[in-house]
């Protein structure tokens, strides 16, 4: 007979698996070990329910508690969670072979302020028509970027060619 996947996280009263649990209440002391039916009743006196905490003890860990209540603070955490966590984008900065300094420059700048946002940066290096013969000079451009990141950024993927392109990839330190 298959068995459903057991599912990590608390089990409430009817998911309770075992006979017996240890029993905390709903201030945190320890009542001891007693039959579940037995701490299900108790909880429903007090108007909770029976949480199972910690399942692979032995025997496991229940806890009195007002399920809503604690459903409706799991996800105020998530939410907080997720408010604070920093997504890291990938920005993109394309360039040709044969850039002139001042663009250069202009260019370096959007890198550094995306390397200091903590984004990653992707370098494009476009060829058209004979450039392509001199694929070098290509090389030598991603290395003087490289350089000139070197001590805020450190080059998460070398430069490699994909048909007309060079790609390279750095992310801050």
């Amino acid at each position: 007979m298959l068995q459903p996947p057991v599912k990590s996280g608390p089990r409430f009263d009817n998911m309770i698996q075992s006979d017996k649990v240890r029993v905390i209440d709903e201030n945190g002391e320890n009542l001891g070990v007693m039959y579940t039916r037995e701490a299900i009743e108790q909880a429903a006196d007090v108007g909770l329910n029976l949480v199972e905490i910690s399942p692979n003890a032995d025997p496991p860990v229940a806890k009195f508690l007002d399920v809503g209540k604690y459903r409706y603070e799991a996800q105020k955490k998530a939410n907080a969670a997720r408010k604070t966590q920093k997504t890291q984008d990938i920005k993109e900065i394309k360039m040709r072979p044969n850039i002139d300094d001042h663009d250069y420059d202009v260019k370096m700048r959007s890198v550094m302020k995306f390397i200091g946002e903590g984004d990653k940066v992707k370098m494009t290096l476009r060829f058209r028509g004979r450039e392509m013969a001199h694929q070098e000079l290509g090389m030598d451009l991603l290395r003087r970027v490289q350089e000139d990141v070197a001590e805020v950024a450190k080059v998460e993927a070398y430069p490699r060619l994909e048909g007309r392109q060079m790609l390279m990839v750095l992310a801050p330190k």
